[in-house]
């Protein structure tokens, strides 16, 4: 039974194998929205040890292998539930990565006049690479209506294994703050 989180709830992960779903339902503007999940992993000092460690749009596998993203779904809600996934081997995440931190971000945000106050319905679930079984969901139920791109959760290795921890903590300016913010 998959465990619904809230911001700030932590729990265990207790497996090498996990797929991140990300979805979201974007608001009838007329305009298409492009959301992009995307992955940082972060040394102890939170920052990348190289770019290679920055998983998105344009570099779809960490430098370790450890994490590969579905790649880009330019239009977003979907109907069958995760718009981008991230598939995470967390056996294989370099020694030196301390924590695997998840975002989504808007495209383009600017020329469109987006933020994610004009996103529904968003998500973020854990679950069994292996067997497809759901561990655990976060709904973001906040309204961030100035904020273009969001550090939605985090696996990070914990006492005796890696743990998820739910964040949802928007930000102004895009990816670009995030990656000026972690590389």
């Amino acid at each position: 039974m998959a465990i619904n989180l809230d911001k700030g709830q932590k729990v265990g992960i207790g497996l090498q194998k996990v797929g991140i779903g990300l979805g979201w339902d974007p608001a009838e503007t007329g305009v298409d929205f492009d959301l992009d999940a995307s992955a940082f992993l972060l040394a102890e000092n939170r920052k990348i040890p190289d770019e290679r460690f920055f998983v998105f749009y344009n570099n779809l596998k960490s430098g370790d292998g450890a994490v590969e993203s579905s790649g880009d779904d330019t239009t977003g809600g979907s109907s069958d539930g995760d718009d981008e996934t991230l598939m995470v081997d967390l056996g294989a995440v370099d020694a030196r990565v301390m924590e695997v931190l998840v975002v989504v971000s808007i495209h383009d945000y600017e020329a469109r006049r987006q933020n994610f106050g004009q996103v529904r319905n968003s998500f973020m679930r854990i679950y069994n690479a292996v067997t497809n079984e759901e561990i655990c969901k976060y709904e973001l139920d906040e309204d961030f209506s100035t904020e273009t791109a969001l550090e939605f959760g985090r696996l990070y290795r914990g006492g005796g294994g890696w743990e998820f921890e739910a964040i949802g903590r928007g930000f102004e300016g895009g990816l670009q703050a995030l990656v000026s913010k972690y590389a």
